[in-house]
């Protein structure tokens, strides 16, 4: 499947206005919704989507948190309108971010024997506890050359896709996952990995009668992960948070994502796994 070109695509030597309409119409709020929200006009935004008026800085950034936009674009709105960048894009490996890189580590550890990982924009994972590492374990070393990238391991007809039990539907939901973020996201990367690992052959499918009464007998209250382990079937729930209010660009772009067992038999495995 190709996605079409955004709107969001519109060049930003067109100026602030054409973005700042492109990001609106996407969001599919109106000029006058959106001068409610800002505590405007509609006059006012008009006259700026059209270029016969420029926002202030303030304005940018109102008109931007309003449409949810993504604080990397919030910069190439700034730049557009003629204004310095607001926010930095700080290296993960930087001193500056020290007490984030702790506090991503001290989470996912604590979260085992369960496992968790943390990515970026780009699916690029950056942590991994031991239930991640657990889980990747007899995967052919060509996958796990860094920059690991999660949906590369999950999809790749050599990665975990063949090991999921449930393949059709996981994979469903992360590639509607990743059409949500391009939609977010004004990413050619992003949009070119979509490209790619949608592109995947479907392995063969492992028998879904195999385990049938095991998964009726479970309630499950979200769509579940279903996935060989050492001849076992491990069900996790997936969980996905991100910092509130990030004033970096890095830090705005990590994910954390994290695996809750979805039954007791996986919860009881793992423990027995990694004490």
């Amino acid at each position: 499947m190709t996605l079409a070109r955004s709107a969001t695509a519109t060049p930003a030597d067109q100026g602030v206005g054409p973005l700042l309409r492109a990001w609106r119409e996407q969001r599919r709020v109106s000029q006058l919704e959106l001068a409610l929200r800002a505590d405007s006009s509609a006059r006012h935004i008009s006259f700026v989507e059209t270029g016969r008026s420029r926002p202030s800085e303030e304005m940018v950034l109102r008109l931007a948190e309003h449409l949810d936009v993504p604080v990397r674009e919030r910069n190439a709105l700034l730049l557009a309108a003629g204004y310095a960048p607001r926010f930095p894009e700080t290296p993960l490996d930087d001193p500056a971010l020290d007490a984030v890189r702790e506090g991503i580590e001290r989470l996912i550890q604590g979260y085992e024997p369960y496992p968790a990982l943390v990515f970026d924009a780009a699916y690029h994972v950056v942590a991994a506890n031991r239930g991640i590492m657990m889980l990747l374990d007899g995967l052919p070393e060509s996958l796990l050359r860094p920059p690991l990238n999660t949906m590369r391991l999950t999809l790749h007809p050599e990665g975990l896709a063949p090991r999921i039990r449930n393949l059709r539907e996981w994979r469903g939901h992360l590639l509607e996952q990743m059409r949500r973020q391009i939609a977010l996201r004004r990413s050619e990367s992003l949009r070119a990995l979509y490209e790619e690992v949608s592109a995947y052959p479907v392995p063969v499918a492992q028998a879904e009668a195999a385990g049938l009464e095991e998964t009726q007998a479970v309630p499950y209250f979200a769509l579940p992960m279903r996935i060989e382990h050492e001849g076992r079937t491990l069900s996790f729930i997936s969980s996905t948070s991100t910092f509130n209010t990030p004033m970096d660009v890095t830090v705005s772009e990590l994910a954390i994502e994290t695996f809750l067992p979805a039954d007791p038999a996986t919860a009881k495995y793992l423990h027995s796994l990694l004490p």
